[in-house]
């Protein structure tokens, strides 16, 4: 009878601390909540970078929130280039007050996006504020385009798990990049040529800039563009991609996954401005 206690006196003290393992791993989960992974590949709520296929098929973006001399340059070397397919994510509060270049990209035959109203940081918003910009955003380019924008990017390529949640349930779809060209720092026209060429891959998604903060993008665009058609690469709108084969989500944590700054002061006086 003493050896039948001692038997399962070890195995209480075995599930004992198993049992403590267990609320220390649930407390651990509980505590760092945040910092865990916001969302499968396979979820709807999802940032895109890319889309899995062996197609050489690649789409040029180009961001836009600022200024009216860089815009018509890229424009006529996609058209002298042949580049029919491309995506424009334009902030809306650029749009109002440039509503004949978002017509000029509108009548090229370009898709329209949406960069957000105001160029700022969405994750250190509150949900009624991210709501807001969103939904601002929308309502302006829908009117000025006469279509409801489906793809957003977010402002300094800037969310977190809110951010992902409130477009989603706006019905948007929102859209990262794989290859940053860097063009927003103004690296010189060979480094951002070289960036996208040696970084681009089947799938990709390439983060470009119209805005007027950018120097050499109108420069680097053809040899880009030419490159890439030497490696066999065809473009496409970034809902052209996306529609011919299922996307690729990334993980990312509930904070700040990628920042870039277009680094302009008049940017910055339109946002304080409105």
């Amino acid at each position: 009878m003493n050896m039948f206690y001692v038997l399962n006196g070890r195995k209480l003290k075995k599930y004992f601390f198993i049992m403590i393992a267990l609320v220390f791993s649930v407390g651990v989960i509980y505590a760092e909540r945040d910092n865990i992974t916001v969302f499968a590949p396979d979820q709807q709520t999802s940032a895109i970078y890319s889309v899995p296929t062996e197609k050489n098929v690649i789409a040029l973006t180009f961001d836009i929130s600022w200024g009216d001399k860089k815009l018509e340059p890229i424009l006529q070397v996609l058209k002298e280039k042949n580049v029919t397919q491309a995506t424009f994510f334009v902030s809306s509060l650029w749009a109002q007050s440039q509503p004949e270049l978002v017509k000029k990209i509108q009548e090229a035959g370009f898709e329209i996006g949406s960069n957000g109203h105001k160029h700022d940081f969405y994750s250190k918003l509150n949900e009624e504020d991210i709501r807001k910009q969103i939904i601002t955003a929308d309502t302006i380019l829908s009117k000025l385009t006469g279509e409801k924008p489906t793809l957003l990017r977010l402002p300094n390529g800037d969310f977190d798990k809110r951010v992902l949640q409130i477009a989603d349930e706006l019905q948007y779809r929102v859209i990262q990049w794989g290859t940053d060209s860097m063009d927003w720092m103004n690296i010189g026209t060979e480094k951002i040529v070289k960036r996208v060429v040696d970084k681009a891959h089947p799938g990709d998604i390439v983060l470009l800039h119209a805005s007027d903060t950018v120097k050499q993008t109108h420069l680097a665009l053809p040899l880009i563009i030419d490159q890439l058609r030497e490696k066999g690469y065809e473009f496409a709108s970034v809902s052209g991609l996306l529609s011919q084969t299922e996307v690729q989500g990334k993980p990312v944590q509930d904070k700040t996954t990628y920042i870039y700054s277009e680094l302009s002061a008049s940017d910055n006086e339109s946002n304080s401005a409105s």
